[in-house]
């Protein structure tokens, strides 16, 4: 059962892989994949040696069919030889024979139970019959692999992606936390079945909050028949830069908050190096709040850890009563995009002018003789007392800033939150956070760990982000800040302010260069506000991820794409040179180009 207040991680059984342990009560590791095509052997071990220096301690190479996994032995051998030890993973998708083969050269293999018996495409609803029928397959063979694995001592992922889910479970489930939970319990109770414990489990999106709610309903699916399996954390497909920083720390985050997570790779569309760093910062910045004093609180019956219900407001000007989460700042600035209120001098200003007053605990009695439209109320979790919570139930002019000097502000404001839900009181809450950071990448991570956590649960209704000026950089101007905030509301799924590209780090599947071809999206595209664009290596993610995406560009062979309206295939073998064209020409025909 997850604490909502407190912080205690999961305790999984231990599995080895290789060198490395994971569970129990060792540390979180870090993990990569390279991008490297696995045949080749040198730019492979090259790849992977940058990948460890970098602080990987798993590293997992794709092996699309039987030549690749063979050539995973020459790698192994390759690195041994320079003295490099690092445990290898083996990525398979469709090819089940492919995994046979890789398991007896690494340490571990991942499976997708959404294919692991290939491509299964049918246009009819399963009888009872035939969905057992193909339950009976994947046993046989999984069955087979398991045995290999005991052998040679090698441990398994099991790995869910939200993209690639069977048609099988698709037809049974649907599009689903619950299909993918049920995705993998099944090879799970195979794995019991055969006494075979060496496993990893994963559950995997490029939705941050349909990510966090599967994953959840798994450990609790797990809790049910007394599993206690690793859990390896990551977002799919979430993109470069800013973005994908910000996107893989709001849903790794929200579940290292919640105590869950043996292991994390942070997928970016970059080269698989800079990831290490990235997962390193938020590690270390969740597991600050080890041993903190305890946050007493009482949970509302109300609140479901597995679906997404927005805490019920009333307005107070354009703030809660259900519209989108307001931006404040403290500084004037040129920026991007525009935020909604500038906070000064104990006052709030709006972008039409008007002026609102800010009062504290101490002001409380002036607060009462106000009679603005709006007043903003500086609170913590320890000011609840039954006076201000009488003063926010009766005054429906209050918003409140809600602040947290706590170890662990993710649990008191949560603790916040239930309160005011436990009484019934709707005032809507602006979250405030201040940050001591040294450069931008820190203020991305942990912002977006701690904040992004609090709106996939439905809670708040805007943010207030600052950092401490005397240790933030020049370069952490008030335009960067506000890019951030905007940043983690998008990718938490509140306010959408931009294009938003749904990307994947490429692996050996991709036959283009995926950094270019993403470049060169963006450059078209970034100015259509709202949009959805995929752009994706190969097929495995490719049309799955177009459930959540209006258009997709995914590589569909050397120098070929093909171009998707949401999950339909427009136009097959595209040349990669005409695609970026291609697809601003199916932009335009649906009519949701913006000059």
């Amino acid at each position: 059962m997850i604490d909502q207040f407190n912080y205690h991680r999961r305790q999984a059984h231990t599995v080895r892989i290789g060198h490395v342990f994971l569970g129990g009560e060792y540390p979180i590791r870090l993990q990569s994949m390279a991008n490297t095509d696995t045949n080749d052997t040198e730019s492979s071990v090259a790849q992977c040696i940058r990948m460890v220096e970098a602080g990987a301690e798993i590293v997992r190479f794709t092996a699309q069919g039987v030549k690749e996994a063979q050539n995973l032995k020459n790698i192994k051998q390759a690195l041994l030889n320079q003295g490099c030890t690092v445990p290898l993973v083996a990525d398979i998708h469709f090819r089940a024979d492919a995994a046979n083969i890789a398991a007896q050269y690494v340490e571990k293999v991942r499976i997708n139970p959404g294919n692991y018996i290939g491509r299964v495409v049918r246009t009819t609803d399963y009888t009872k019959e035939e969905y057992q029928e193909e339950f009976r397959k994947i046993k046989l063979k999984f069955t087979e692999l398991l045995n290999i694995c005991k052998e040679q001592g090698t441990a398994i992922r099991i790995g869910v992606n939200h993209g690639s889910l069977s048609e099988r479970m698709m037809n049974r489930w649907g599009d689903t936390p619950r299909g993918m939970v049920e995705s993998c319990m099944e090879f799970l109770h195979i794995c019991e079945a055969e006494n075979f414990k060496d496993v990893v489990i994963s559950m995997k999106a490029s939705n941050t909050l349909l990510m966090m709610h599967a994953t959840r309903l798994l450990v609790s699916e797990m809790d049910k028949h007394n599993m206690h399996y690793p859990l390896h954390l990551g977002v799919t497909e979430a993109g470069d830069g800013e973005d994908g920083r910000i996107k893989s720390s709001v849903g790794i985050g929200a579940l290292l908050h919640d105590g869950i997570g043996d292991t994390i790779r942070v997928s970016l569309s970059e080269d698989p190096e800079a990831e290490i760093p990235v997962a390193r910062q938020l590690v270390n910045h969740v597991l600050l709040k080890k041993n903190h004093a305890t946050i007493a609180a009482e949970l509302n019956p109300d609140f479901s850890p597995f679906e997404y219900t927005r805490r019920k407001t009333h307005p107070v000007l354009n703030i809660g009563g259900g519209q989108v989460p307001v931006v404040l700042v403290n500084k004037e600035g040129n920026f991007a995009i525009e935020p909604d209120y500038l906070v000064q001098n104990e006052t709030v200003k709006s972008r039409t002018g008007a002026v609102y007053p800010v009062y504290s605990l101490s002001s409380v009695d002036k607060l009462v003789q106000d009679a603005s439209k709006a007043k903003f109320l500086k609170l913590t979790y320890a000011d609840l007392n039954d006076a201000i919570l009488n003063l926010l139930k009766s005054d429906l002019q209050v918003v409140v800033l809600l602040q947290s000097n706590h170890q662990n502000s993710v649990g008191e404001m949560r603790a916040f939150f239930h309160t005011l839900m436990n009484h019934g009181i709707t005032t809507p809450v602006i979250l405030c956070r201040q940050y001591a950071v040294s450069q931008l990448s820190e203020l991305q991570i942990n912002a977006a760990a701690d904040l992004g956590v609090m709106f996939l649960d439905g809670f708040g209704d805007g943010i207030f982000l600052t950092v401490d000026e005397a240790t933030a950089p020049k370069s952490i101007g008030i335009e960067q800040v506000n890019a951030v905030v905007f940043g983690i509301l998008q990718a938490s799924r509140v306010r959408v302010s931009k294009t938003e590209y749904i990307s994947c780090p490429g692996c050996g599947r991709t036959l283009f260069d995926l950094q270019a071809a993403i470049a060169r999206v963006k450059a078209s595209t970034s100015h259509l506000k709202g949009l959805k664009i995929a752009i994706m290596g190969c097929i495995v993610n490719g049309p799955g991820e177009m459930a959540d995406a209006d258009y997709g560009y995914v590589g569909a062979g050397r120098g070929k794409v093909h171009l998707y309206k949401k999950k339909e295939l427009i136009e097959k073998g595209v040349d990669e040179k005409e695609a970026v064209d291609k697809l601003i020409e199916l932009i335009k025909m649906h009519d949701d180009w913006q000059n």
